[in-house]
């Protein structure tokens, strides 16, 4: 099959006329691109831009500082909280279920355990520090149940 030098000549100049048309084309995006809204150039956009970003960055920092201290606070917080009420006097009837031990620990389970023994005559109060869910101080089956209760109570967290 042999082509015509004309037919070679049309296609060639069509081809011309199509790659011209579409580098106008692209001649006008890039006139749009870089002129930018009231005139703005691209670069100015760009300087914008980086700046917002050295702005978002150094508040990222902050905030992950801030949540730094905020975990160091709450991990001293009370977490756990338990109360167990009581009769400690079952054979007489007096007192009733008014005496309770409440626990209060933090996620380390340091904290103090307080508890109350309440008859007619008298009230008594006590309070025993908690160092890792456990006290260098005896304690009764209700102050040793607050205590787990808490000991739960933060484990759920």
């Amino acid at each position: 099959m042999i082509i015509s030098t004309d037919v070679l000549l049309y296609a060639l100049i069509g081809l011309t006329v199509l790659l011209g048309a579409l580098v106008v084309h692209l001649e006008i995006k890039v006139t749009r691109l870089l002129k930018g809204k009231d005139a703005k150039s691209l670069e100015d956009l760009i300087h914008a831009i980086k700046a917002e970003l050295k702005t978002e960055q150094k508040f990222k920092k902050e905030m992950e500082e801030y949540l730094v201290e905020v975990e160091k606070r709450l991990q001293k917080s009370l977490r756990g909280v338990e109360t167990v009420r009581f009769n400690p006097f079952k054979g007489t009837g007096s007192g009733g279920n008014q005496s309770f031990a409440t626990a209060f620990v933090d996620e380390r389970g340091d904290g103090v355990v307080i508890s109350s023994l309440y008859a007619r005559d008298r009230m008594s109060v006590f309070s025993k520090p908690i160092k890792k869910y456990s006290s260098e101080f005896d304690l009764t089956e209700e102050e040793q149940k607050a205590v787990e209760g808490a000991k739960k109570a933060t484990e759920s967290y």
